[in-house]
């Protein structure tokens, strides 16, 4: 069905329905001293690397989840990536073109969220690098509680936890680590974090300029994902300060042994607004305090959104020592809030 752009609230497309490639030239032209895009297949690379870097850090997926990947191209995080169409896996082509364009010496690392397209069309890229003579490892983000249940065939979703990976490998990268201390850093810390979603109202769909899914009154989506889908459930919609412990009970309890400190992201899923995104940070940080964690960092914002979805999701990681470093190391991207680590 084409989009009804007359629709009350609709989105803004282009006249063929298609946001994506217009999306990505006008990502590069108003980011043109940090990226760059080429064409057939699509890719965007970073204009500047580490001198010390040895290792090229490719990421990507499907669009609609702005600014995640492109906005973190750049100088202390990522080196290339790949993106797909609205909520759809890039093709192994576009992989393949990013990574053998950001190469370093030591080869290539994928940091790849876990869903089976993504795993699919990575691991075909892979394995043609592999025959290129081009080292390959990859970094699998499996961060959502909600899917973490043997009922999920294929586990939990990576969501938030991405941008943390993304961060402490790109300080790490350009500290000159190789491939395989940096595929041993980006696993332990995926395995240092855990999510949680929940959502008010669905994102709009592009192809209806509706709500992609209709909620009762009264009732939110608990445990719900970034690719529009439905949660496992709908639940009462608690006082806000009860939904926030509810949810810090979840992500809690399935946190891994570690370290207090703990990096914070409130994430906002691209149609919740910034005044309540400070105001559940300002819940969060203090029902930590009570339970005896210690905000090391965090990160408040719209990182890894659902298109327009009405929600936020929290992730917690727990910072190890030697971590903190590559957290505070510079970045110069278009979308990490900060270019050299400081509060």
């Amino acid at each position: 069905m084409a989009t009804d752009r007359t629709t009350p609230g609709g989105p803004f497309l282009p006249a063929d329905g298609d946001p994506v490639p217009p999306a990505l030239r006008g990502f590069a032209r108003a980011h043109a001293a940090l990226v760059e895009l080429r064409d057939d297949p699509p890719h965007l690379l970073a204009r500047d690397r580490a001198p010390a870097r040895r290792v090229g850090l490719v990421s990507g997926g499907g669009s609609g989840h702005e600014p995640l990947h492109a906005g973190f191209l750049g100088r202390g995080m990522l080196d290339a990536v790949a993106p797909g169409k609205v909520f759809a896996s890039p093709h192994n082509r576009q992989v393949l073109a990013a990574s053998r364009a950001a190469a370093g010496p030591d080869g290539v690392l994928h940091v790849v969220k876990n869903y089976t397209g993504d795993r699919i069309n990575f691991g075909i890229a892979a394995e043609r690098l592999r025959l290129a003579g081009i080292a390959s490892r990859r970094v699998l983000v499996d961060d959502d509680v909600a899917t973490d249940s043997a009922d999920t065939a294929t586990g939990r979703r990576g969501t938030a936890a991405t941008v943390v990976v993304e961060k402490l490998l790109g300080g790490a990268a350009d500290a000159g680590l190789g491939l395989d201390e940096l595929a041993d850093l980006g696993a332990r810390v995926a395995a240092a974090s855990r999510s949680l979603a929940v959502a008010s109202r669905a994102q709009t769909s592009p192809h209806t300029g509706r709500p992609a899914f209709d909620l009762e009154p009264g009732e939110i989506e608990y445990g719900v994902g970034i690719h529009g889908e439905r949660a496992a459930r709908s639940v009462p919609r608690p006082p806000t300060a009860d939904l926030v412990a509810r949810m810090l009970d979840a992500v809690t309890a399935a946190l891994p042994d570690g370290p207090g400190d703990v990096l914070v992201v409130v994430n906002g899923l691209g149609g919740t607004t910034p005044l309540e995104l400070y105001g559940l940070y300002d819940l969060v940080a203090g029902d930590l305090d009570r339970r005896g964690l210690t905000v090391a960092d965090a990160l408040v914002g719209t990182f890894v959104p659902a298109l327009d979805m009405a929600g936020f999701s929290l992730t917690l990681t727990r910072l190890r020592p030697e971590w903190r470093p590559w957290w505070d190391a510079p970045a110069v991207t278009p979308a990490f809030p900060r270019a050299n680590g400081a509060a």
